[in-house]
C-alpha cells in the first residue's frame, strides 16, 4: 500500500508586511515582498549572508515539507534505487577526435562527476589508442567544494598541451577559471566571476571568457595571456544595454573567435581572427529588433542561418567574410513555412542543417561541391535527434544522437560522402530494458481555438484506455524551447507503476515552427496556458485519464505554466509539482535590477513602461491570480542561490497559496539552501531530488 502525505502537520505561518506598489496608473499590494533579501546580490555568492529572519522562515518551510513527506521516504528511496539501477555505473561518452587526440568524459563506480580523459590518435591509421590519459579528475576536485560543485566548461588548447576548466562552487553560476598543463597541477587564473564559458585562441596563450556584472548579467568579454601572471585582462567587448547578454565561442572552422550579443528575439555577432586575438572585433550585422542570425564560416565565406526578410522559420544565406552585412547576403536555402531550421553547421565540404517538420526532427546534409542533399530521419511516431558537437572541421564524419521515449540513446557516426551510418554506442540500462514493455504514441488534441496540439504519450504495455489511469502532464511552453521526445530512464519508475507520461507540445515552444512560439508569448501568452489545460481535458475525453487524476509538472517557466493552470482549473488536477517556478512574473518583470529581467522583456513584455504589457502579465501571473480555492496538493521547489528564478518567488507563492487554501491539501515548499537553478549537479545527487518529486506524485495519484 502506498503511503500518503501526513496532513495533520501544522504549516508555518508567513508573516505579512503590506507593501503598496504604484506602477504606471495602477496600484497593487504585496504582503510577502519582505521575503526578498535587500542583500540578495551578496547571498548569491555567500548564502551565509541571508537575512536571519528569512533564513529561519525558509528552514521552517523545509522542516514542514520534510515532516509531511516523512512517510514517503521508503518509497523515495526505492524509486531512487530503481533510477540508479538504470544508470550504467561505469560509462563514458564516445571519444571525440581532434586530430592528435580524442577526448571524452568517463564515470566509474559511484562517481558523481567523473573524470575527463584523452586518447592518442595514430596519425597514419587514425586509430584511437586504448590507453587513455586522465587530464582532469572532477571527482577528486569536487571534494574541495563540499556544499556545491559544478563544472561549467572543459577546454583544451589547440596544441593539446593545456587544459582550462571552470568551477561553480555555490550554485549562483559564478565560475572560477583554472588552467593546468596536461601532465601537471592546476592553478587559478584569478578569474572568479565568469559565466563558465572558455575559449582558447590559436596561439595557445590567449584565453577568452565572459564576466558577470554586479547584477549577475554576463556583459563583457575579456582576454589575457593565461600563462603570464602579470598580464592584465583586456576588455574585448562590453555590452552596455542590460537587455542583452553576451557569450563567447568560436566559429565552426575554429578560425574565428565569435562573440554573440543576444536576448530571446534579437542578436548581433562579432568575430576576431583566432590567430590575431587582439585584433579589433568585426560586426557581422548590427542588431535589429526581432532579427536573429547565426554564422557558419567556410573558407573565406559565411553561411548565415537567419529569419531576415520575414523568414519566420529561417532561411540560409551566403556572403563573403569581407562583405558581412545583410545587404550582401544571397539566398542559398529558402524559407519554407512550417519547416523550422533549428541549427546549421559547416564542414570543409558539407553544410548540415537540423530541421523540424510536423513536430519531428531530421538532418539534411548538403554536399558543397555538387549541392546534392541527403536526409537522415527515423520511423518512430515520436523521437529526438541531436547534432553532437565535434572538434574537427576537415572531416567527412558527422556525429549525431537518436532516441525515443522507448528507445535508449544511440550515438552514430555518419559518413557524409558514402552515406554509411555506424552505430558507436547504445545507452545501456543495467537493470534491463525492453522497448516492448512500453508504448509511445503521438496524438493531436484540439485547443479551444481549433489549433492541433501535438502530445507525446508514454505508457506501459499493460495500459488500458478506460479513463482510470493516473497521468503526469509535463509542459514548458516558453522561449521557443521544445521538449524533445527522448529516452528518459528517470521517468520509467512512474510508467512502471501505471502512470502515463504525457508531454504537451504547447504554443510558446517551437514544436510546429517559429510561429508556434510567437503564438505563445507576449499578448498571446494565454494560448500557452489554454493549450495545456485543453490537452488535459482532451486526454480525459479520450479516456487516457480522468479529471482529478492528472498531476501537473513543470520547471522554471514550466512552473509558471503549472501555476497558471491550477489557478484556472484546480479540479482538473490531482496535484502539481512546480520546480524552481517562475511564478511572480509581474514583480520580477518590474525589477530591472534582477539579472534576467531586461533580457526577458521581449518574451513577456515590459510592465514598467507599457500599460498593455502590465495588464497582460497581471491577468495570468500565478502570484497575482491566486484566489480562494480548494487547491490540490502542490510541491514547490527552489534554490537559495538561483539567479534565474530567485528563491523568494516560490517562497512568496507558497505563502499566498496557503493563505487562500480552502481545502485540506498541503502546500509544500522545499528550498535547497546549497544550490541554484539546476539543483544538485551530481549524477546521483540529482536523482535524489527527482525521486522525492516522484514519490509525491505517486502518493497523490
Amino acid at each position: 500500500m502506498i503511503k500518503k502525505l501526513r496532513t495533520n502537520i501544522t504549516p508555518p505561518v508567513t508573516k505579512k508586511v503590506l507593501k503598496t506598489i504604484k506602477q504606471l496608473d495602477k496600484t497593487r499590494y504585496d504582503n510577502y515582498s519582505w521575503l526578498k533579501d535587500d542583500n540578495w546580490q551578496s547571498v548569491m555568492t555567500d548564502s551565509s549572508k541571508l537575512n536571519p529572519e528569512i533564513n529561519e522562515h525558509l528552514n521552517k518551510e523545509n522542516l514542514y515539507t520534510k515532516q509531511v513527506l516523512e512517510d514517503l521516504e521508503p518509497l523515495r528511496e526505492k524509486i531512487f534505487q530503481e533510477m540508479k539501477g538504470r544508470l550504467e555505473p561505469n560509462t563514458s561518452t564516445v571519444p571525440s577526435p581532434d586530430y592528435n587526440y580524442a577526448y571524452n568524459h568517463k564515470y566509474k563506480d559511484n562517481d558523481e562527476h567523473g573524470i575527463y580523459q584523452r586518447f592518442p590518435i595514430d596519425q597514419t591509421t587514425r586509430e584511437i589508442s586504448e590507453d587513455p590519459q586522465v587530464i582532469l579528475d572532477a571527482e577528486e576536485l569536487s571534494k574541495l567544494y563540499p556544499s556545491y560543485f559544478d563544472i561549467g566548461d572543459v577546454a583544451h588548447s589547440k596544441n593539446h598541451e593545456w587544459l582550462a576548466y571552470s568551477v561553480d562552487g555555490s550554485g549562483a553560476e559564478n565560475y572560477e577559471i583554472f588552467i593546468k598543463p596536461m601532465h601537471g597541477q592546476a592553478h587559478t587564473t584569478k578569474i572568479i566571476k565568469s559565466n563558465g564559458e572558455i575559449q582558447w585562441a590559436k596561439d595557445n596563450n590567449i584565453l577568452f571568457w565572459v564576466e558577470r556584472d554586479v547584477n549577475q548579467r554576463p556583459c563583457a568579454v575579456y582576454a589575457k595571456n593565461i600563462h603570464d601572471q602579470l598580464d592584465e585582462p583586456k576588455l574585448i567587448y562590453l555590452e552596455k544595454d542590460p537587455s542583452f547578454f553576451v557569450s563567447v565561442g568560436e566559429t565552426d572552422s575554429g578560425n574565428y573567435i565569435e562573440i554573440n550579443i543576444h536576448n530571446h528575439t534579437t542578436n548581433e555577432v562579432w568575430i576576431i581572427p583566432s590567430d590575431k586575438p587582439y585584433d579589433r572585433p568585426m560586426c557581422i550585422n548590427k542588431r535589429t529588433s526581432g532579427h536573429e542570425y547565426s554564422i557558419h564560416d567556410h573558407n573565406e565565406d559565411l553561411y548565415i542561418l537567419t529569419n531576415y526578410n520575414n523568414s519566420t522559420d529561417f532561411a540560409v544565406m551566403h556572403t563573403s567574410i569581407n562583405k558581412p552585412g545583410c545587404k550582401h547576403w544571397n539566398l542559398v536555402i529558402p524559407h519554407h513555412p512550417g519547416t523550422l531550421i533549428l541549427g546549421l553547421r559547416t564542414f570543409s565540404n558539407y553544410l548540415v542543417r537540423l530541421v523540424r517538420e510536423n513536430a519531428l526532427p531530421k538532418i539534411i546534409i548538403r554536399n558543397l561541391i555538387d549541392n546534392s542533399e541527403k536526409v537522415i530521419s527515423f520511423d518512430e511516431e515520436a523521437y529526438s535527434i541531436s547534432l553532437m558537437t565535434g572538434h574537427e572541421y576537415k572531416t567527412r564524419s558527422l556525429r549525431f544522437s537518436y532516441s525515443s521515449p522507448t528507445t535508449p540513446k544511440q550515438i552514430y557516426d555518419y559518413d557524409m560522402h558514402t552515406h554509411k551510418r555506424v552505430l558507436l554506442q547504445t545507452q545501456n540500462v543495467p537493470s534491463g530494458h525492453s522497448a516492448t514493455d512500453y508504448k509511445c504514441e503521438r496524438i493531436y488534441i484540439k485547443a479551444r481555438d481549433g489549433s492541433d496540439i501535438p502530445v507525446t504519450l508514454l505508457y506501459h504495455s499493460r495500459f488500458i484506455q478506460d479513463g482510470k489511469s493516473p497521468l503526469l502532464l509535463y509542459g514548458y511552453g516558453s522561449y521557443g524551447i521544445t521538449i524533445p521526445a527522448s529516452f528518459r530512464t528517470s521517468i520509467l519508475p512512474l510508467v512502471d507503476r501505471g502512470i502515463t507520461y504525457a508531454i504537451a507540445h504547447i504554443r510558446g515552444g517551437m514544436a510546429k515552427g517559429y510561429k508556434w512560439y510567437l503564438d505563445g508569448k507576449l499578448q498571446k501568452k494565454e494560448n500557452t496556458f489554454n493549450d495545456y489545460i485543453d490537452v488535459g481535458v482532451g486526454l480525459c475525453e479520450k479516456k487516457y485519464t480522468s479529471p482529478g487524476k492528472i498531476c501537473a509538472y513543470g520547471g522554471s517557466a514550466g512552473g509558471l505554466l503549472v501555476g497558471a493552470a491550477i489557478n484556472q482549473a484546480p479540479k482538473l488536477f490531482a496535484g502539481a509539482v512546480a520546480a524552481v517556478p517562475f511564478v511572480d512574473v509581474l514583480n520580477t518583470m518590474s525589477d530591472s535590477q534582477l539579472p534576467l529581467t531586461p533580457p526577458e522583456w521581449p518574451e513577456w513584455g515590459n510592465p514598467l513602461i507599457n500599460s498593455h504589457d502590465y495588464d497582460c502579465i497581471a491577468a495570468y501571473s500565478p502570484y497575482e491570480n491566486v484566489n480562494e480555492n480548494d487547491y490540490p496538493p502542490i510541491l514547490i521547489t527552489g534554490g537559495l542561490t538561483d539567479p534565474r528564478v530567485t528563491y523568494w518567488e516560490p517562497a512568496k507563492w507558497a505563502a499566498i497559496l496557503r493563505e487562500n487554501q480552502k481545502g485540506n491539501s498541503p502546500i509544500l515548499l522545499k528550498i535547497n539552501m546549497e544550490s541554484g537553478h539546476q539543483g544538485q549537479p551530481g549524477r546521483y545527487d540529482s536523482l535524489k531530488e527527482v525521486s522525492l518529486e516522484y514519490a509525491f506524485i505517486i502518493s497523490i495519484s
